[in-house]
């Protein structure tokens, strides 16, 4: 009798448990590598929208303080897009991000250099403030980052 035992198989109950555990390691281990490609799109978005808010100050500083009106002014900067190659997941594909740039111009009272006389009262503006507002579309919200600068 014992070894008549011995050879059984699994019975129906413990192949039907083993399924179900399987099945809810795949579901768990699908729901982690979709959060994974999420986090890994958002930190993509916010690199690209941090280089994109770095070259408009870049080229704000090489066109210079004289360059920006006289008067605080907000630019806006037609949209610009980043594309990255990238395998987020299992199927290769280009990731596009399109960026939409606001900048803010303002003197400050710190960088106005001032000379008073009898004859004359001179002030010149040698520095600017620029605060550049970076906004991305990011799944069904709006991803924003600023980052601020003088230009003298």
């Amino acid at each position: 009798m014992n070894k008549r035992k011995s050879k059984r198989g699994f019975g129906i109950m413990e192949v039907l448990v083993s399924i179900a555990v399987l099945g809810l390691l795949y579901v768990a281990l699908t729901n982690l590598q979709s959060g994974n490609r999420d986090t890994l799109l958002r930190i993509r978005g916010r690199d690209g929208a941090v280089e994109v808010a770095q070259q408009v100050l870049d080229s704000l500083r090489g066109a210079g303080v004289k360059s920006l009106p006289d008067r605080d002014t907000t630019i806006t900067i037609p949209e610009i897009s980043r594309t990255w190659k990238g395998q987020p997941g299992v199927v290769s594909h280009d990731m596009t991000v399109p960026y939409t740039v606001r900048v803010e111009i303002s003197s400050d009272a710190d960088y106005i250099a001032e000379s008073k006389s009898q004859y004359e009262e001179i002030s010149h503006v040698y520095a600017k403030r620029l605060l550049v507002h970076v906004e991305w579309p990011f799944k069904s919200s709006t991803q924003s980052i600023h980052i601020s600068g003088v230009i003298r």
